[in-house]
């Protein structure tokens, strides 16, 4: 929105904003905030930045904690939420002594990701087009004690409302999919999530009711550049969620947070530019797919089980990614398969839409590390060449659910829980690693604390279902 610090401060002024919100994201995705008066608004800050606990938010150790956040100007937009007039900014964050950029960070490493992509020289641009699916609900408890666990969430669509008598049109299971009103209820509630997000310089590409019965909504944006896609992902995440708190309902991207429907995913659009060409493209290949763009696919699946423990970073990702959902849990590659881990779109044959998706990731990832992940892996698979095909990843253009399972076991799975993910992210790093983008240092960091306090911690709890198999024993 600002190109320099004067244009933002007459804007503060002539606007009257009276509050300066400063946003950054920790490690495992989620944003935190500082805000200050407009007053403090002042060129120092550009220089000094404000000063924040990094060890807190995942960022550093609790004996050298000390970082300081500086705003991105090119961020700047109004926040619709507050009762007083804001401007909010998205935030670099820096060492707190030197003023170095902190290569941890995730915004940073996306950077890091885009700025290798034109070293390589393969490349000089990556547009990206993640697809935002979730839940809203109208209210939702849980707990985890000693004695008790369990949850419950409710939605005015569903279907188990039916008994109760009312309007009865209501949505079944798997039958949300486009749904229209008044089965559709939630139709004006996403009308002004796309409202706020394109007043907050996130462009619509149109929203819908998912096929999840009870409250899934998809809001899609148009393509766009690596790290403008991870800010626009979690300005999404940030309107939807707030749209909702606003009108007392509540919004979920845990990917699958109902048993027996469908789950949420984060499906990622993606292809590459060079001097504004799409390198993805040629009406020759098998679905206008290119060498480049198939030895990119190449480079995805090969790494997809380590990726997964980057884009699937949860263990309630791996309940979403099970048969009979439309979950790609295998990897291979397809023309319009929706059970594959790569889908080409067939509709996308023009020299400029041409493009790939890789479908298993959801969004309890880190959004900035997805994306920069997820190119790493691509670039690698187009420097080694690898060849898809010639790999074992098809394509396959046919519902595998429906072969027998001899036919399943030749194509390669993918890791079926959070601890199998975890596991081959530590043998397979080598491509995170090229041109300095990760670090050993941090995807250990990732590692240890999936493990120790996500994946580890569910394991040892009882389940809530395991006292209806095993009470009476």
């Amino acid at each position: 929105m600002f190109q320099t610090f004067e244009q933002a401060r007459r804007f503060v002024d002539e606007r009257g904003i009276q509050m300066v919100d400063l946003k950054f994201s920790d490690l495992w995705g989620r944003w935190h905030h500082l805000t200050i008066p407009s007053s403090q608004f002042v060129p120092e800050l550009m220089e000094e930045g404000v000063g924040f606990d990094g060890s807190s938010v995942g960022l550093k150790s609790v004996k050298a904690g000390d970082m300081v956040m500086v705003p991105d100007l090119s961020t700047g937009v109004i926040d619709p939420f507050w009762d007083m007039p804001t401007l909010s900014f998205i935030c670099t964050t820096l060492e707190a002594d030197t003023h170095d950029v902190f290569p941890n960070d995730p915004r940073n490493i996306a950077m890091r990701a885009e700025a290798y992509m034109r070293e390589t020289g393969i490349a000089d641009e990556s547009r990206w087009g993640p697809e935002f699916e979730f839940y809203v609900f109208d209210n939702v408890s849980y707990e985890s004690g000693v004695n008790r666990a369990g949850y419950r969430v409710d939605c005015g669509e569903a279907d188990w409302h039916s008994a109760e008598g009312g309007h009865g049109h209501y949505i079944p299971l798997h039958g949300g999919y486009h749904a229209i009103p008044p089965k559709d209820q939630l139709y004006n509630l996403r009308a002004a999530m796309s409202i706020h997000l394109e007043a907050m310089g996130v462009p619509v590409k149109y929203h819908h009711h998912e096929v999840g019965g009870p409250g899934q909504a998809e809001i899609e944006t148009p393509m766009m550049k690596l790290v403008q896609a991870g800010d626009a992902a979690m300005t999404v995440k940030y309107v939807t969620k707030m749209t909702a708190h606003k009108i007392g309902k509540t919004v979920t991207f845990m990917p699958k947070p109902l048993y027996g429907e469908a789950g949420s995913g984060m499906h990622f659009h993606q292809h590459l530019y060079k001097k504004g060409r799409n390198l993805f493209y040629d009406p020759k290949g098998y679905g206008c797919m290119s060498q480049t763009a198939l030895y990119y696919i190449g480079g995805l699946l090969s790494h997809g089980a380590a990726l997964l423990g980057i884009t699937n970073p949860s263990t309630n990702s791996y309940r979403r990614l099970i048969p009979g959902f439309e979950a790609p849990i295998n990897a291979f590659f397809s023309l319009g398969n929706r059970s594959a881990a790569v889908r080409i779109p067939k509709y996308a044959t023009q020299p400029d839409a041409a493009r790939m998706e890789f479908r298993p990731p959801d969004a309890t990832c880190n959004m900035y590390l997805a994306l920069a992940a997820q190119l790493l892996a691509g670039l690698d698979g187009i420097r080694r060449k690898i060849d898809p095909t010639k790999a074992g990843f098809g394509p396959i253009d046919e519902n595998i659910f429906s072969w027998s399972e001899a036919q399943r076991a030749t194509i390669k799975a993918f890791p079926t829980s959070l601890d199998e993910a975890l596991a081959a992210l530590e043998t397979d790093q080598e491509f995170l690693l090229a041109g300095g983008v990760f670090s050993k240092e941090m995807i250990r960091q990732w590692i240890d604390h999936k493990r120790d306090f996500e994946s580890l911690q569910v394991r040892n709890r009882p389940h809530p279902y395991e006292m209806n198999l095993y009470f009476d024993v």
